[in-house]
């Protein structure tokens, strides 16, 4: 597999650390809001990448992190007349409804910065000793000129960084570039016994230590949005091989922005979406087919028109997947494996493993389509349609998508209704026919006759 890394600016062959193994850490939300359908797509994204590493055999420890402790919570909770622990709490089961909806997999562990206080604290210490890190006004801050490499995931020389950036100057900073690992509390603020005094972490030392927690000194693969790369994982770069003395991770995988409407999604602007609103009216899986149906690297532009389309194709996914269980029901036994399933998967495997290519992924998963609702004309055997439904639901699955298929209590209410009209129709008792299918379209199923039998369909 070859990915394009930020770190060389080029795609790279992925070599894993340990044959068999992939080390993924993502970074997760502030848990002060609802998710954002900007904060949506590394969520969806990289979630296909850890299915598509499972689906390949791989053994795939995945770290994703909520933030629980920062400047926006302190201040919704003082907004509010709450605590930052019942705000972190309030958002985290938020997100959970909303990653549930788009079909993102719980993280191997999902740890909080809260509860990785001592970690912190000891990579801190560590700093502070060969001489990276300094106590300031009851802060600790790192020297960020001290780390020659500093600079090299942004590719910019320390100068263009210091003129570009927003910097927090102030008396007790040796240096503007320098950031805090470390902040003394302030009246009201959270805080935690610290050999520098009361505080709490700053935002970029908190990924450090849980990702060195969980995965080690050097991970595979570590990800997140455009956005982050300077100044988040440029900090982590630093704070983490300075302490280290080793390369943190030996890929860097970021994602696109999200217009809307071809403008920077803005609360300015009024085109601010979260995924809760745009999910209540379309539903969550459009949000997840619009996540996927570009390439990650690639801006995408939300729109109505794009998650109408959006759903329209996931709409001809379904009726593939539901005609291949209709023909099932009534196919004679036998049959051979097509020829174009390998032809398929390998096209799929090809886009996968070009730098997650996910639109050319789903390209293939269309012309599969096509194939199967070819195939289904010629009247074929089980064993073909069982292989070509197990197809379809592997590299559907690596895509997350299609996972809203029928309920199978609700589906055995109507197939029984659908044979009791079939046995009216045969006692030409047409009244009890009709009404039964009155009956299945006030719940919303629509009947087809064809040759194969009753075929039935959602509203």
């Amino acid at each position: 597999m070859r990915i394009f890394n930020t770190l060389t600016r080029q795609k790279d062959e992925f070599h894993p650390i340990t044959e068999g193994e992939v080390k993924i850490y993502a970074c997760g939300p502030t848990v002060y809001n609802y998710i954002h359908i900007g904060n949506a797509r590394p969520l969806c994204v990289f979630d296909v990448l850890r299915r598509y590493f499972t689906w390949r055999g791989y053994q795939v420890k995945f770290i994703q992190n909520f933030t629980d402790i920062d400047d926006k919570l302190i201040r919704r909770a003082n907004e509010e007349g709450s605590t930052v622990p019942e705000i972190a709490e309030r958002y985290i089961a938020e997100f959970w409804t909303d990653a549930k909806g788009l079909n993102v997999s719980p993280a191997t562990v999902n740890p909080r910065a809260t509860d990785h206080i001592e970690q912190i604290q000891s990579i801190i210490a560590t700093l502070l000793e060969k001489g990276y890190a300094y106590e300031s006004g009851g802060d600790v801050y790192y020297r960020a000129k001290k780390f020659k490499e500093y600079g090299k995931l942004s590719h910019q020389p320390l100068e263009d960084l210091e003129a570009g950036a927003r910097i927090d100057v102030t008396e007790i900073k040796e240096d503007p570039m320098d950031f805090c690992l470390w902040k003394a509390a302030k009246p009201g603020e959270p805080f935690w016994e610290s050999p520098w005094g009361k505080g709490r972490p700053g935002w970029h030392i908190e990924c450090s230590a849980m990702a060195g927690h969980y995965l080690g000194k050097t991970i595979d693969i570590h990800c997140g949005g455009l956005d982050l790369i300077f100044p988040h994982h440029e900090n982590e770069i630093a704070q983490s091989e300075a302490a280290n003395g080793c390369d943190f991770s030996h890929y860097w995988m970021h994602n696109g922005f999200i217009n809307v409407d071809n403008h920077k999604m803005s609360k300015s602007l009024n085109n601010f979406f979260t995924v809760r609103d745009v999910a209540e009216k379309y539903g969550y899986e459009p949000i997840r087919y619009m996540m996927v149906a570009s390439q990650y690297r690639s801006p995408i532009n939300y729109s109505v028109e794009v998650i109408e389309q959006a759903k329209n194709a996931l709409e001809r996914l379904y009726t593939c997947r539901d005609n291949i269980d209709f023909a099932l029901k009534n196919a004679p036994d036998g049959g051979e494996t097509p020829a174009f399933l390998a032809e398929r998967r390998q096209e799929f495997i090809d886009a996968m493993e070009d730098d997650l290519n996910t639109a050319d992924a789903l390209a293939a998963v269309f012309v599969l389509v096509r194939d199967i609702n070819t195939a289904l004309t010629e009247n074929p055997g089980k064993a073909t349609l069982t292989a070509c439904a197990d197809l379809f639901d592997q590299l559907t699955g690596v895509l997350g998508l299609v996972y809203n298929r029928k309920n199978d209590a609700l589906d055995s209410e109507i197939e029984q209704l659908i044979e009791q009209r079939t046995a009216a129709r045969k006692a030409k008792d047409f009244k009890t026919a009709d009404a039964i299918r009155d009956q299945l379209k006030a719940m919303g199923i629509v009947l087809e006759d064809t040759p194969m039998g009753v075929k039935w369909t959602r509203s």
